[in-house]
């Protein structure tokens, strides 16, 4: 597997202000971002995103909620896995999803943009994202090995 770098994120969070946030935060750290307001609005914008890095997810939205998103995305086929990290006050509820990892709202900045670094930045192999679902979910980003 190569080593890839990917600096685009995809952010799914139905509220706006915090979406805008987001957005501006990661953009402000020289990523490319877009937004959707639901998991509906997200699995239609994944196929237009080539080199797509990173997916952040909130659980709890109208439309499509993040567990649907979730199970929509392991039915469609798709070329390479790309990591989603579950960003929602309900971080609880995200353990036992096959995910990257999980951030829990309220979100300490620092740590979302460790995260965005560690997945988009660096690079990364599709393997680790594989073995990530079974390290502790505080810490979206994994410990370099």
């Amino acid at each position: 597997m190569t080593t890839m770098r990917r600096r685009k994120v995809l952010i799914i969070e139905d509220e706006a202000d915090i979406r805008e946030s987001l957005k501006e935060a990661i953009e402000d750290n020289g990523f490319e971002v877009f937004t959707a307001s639901n998991g509906k609005e997200g699995l239609e914008a994944i196929p237009k995103i080539d080199d797509l890095g990173l997916i952040l997810l909130d659980l709890t939205m109208p439309v499509m909620n993040g567990w649907e998103f979730l199970k929509q995305m392991e039915k469609s086929p798709q070329p390479e896995r790309i990591p989603v990290v579950i960003v929602s006050a309900f971080s609880e509820q995200a353990k036992n999803l096959h995910t990257a990892g999980a951030i829990q709202k309220p979100i300490e900045i620092n740590g979302l943009l460790d995260t965005v670094e560690y997945y988009c930045g660096h690079g990364f192999q599709d393997s680790e994202v594989i073995m990530d679902v079974n390290v502790g979910k505080q810490n979206a980003a994994p410990m370099h090995h």
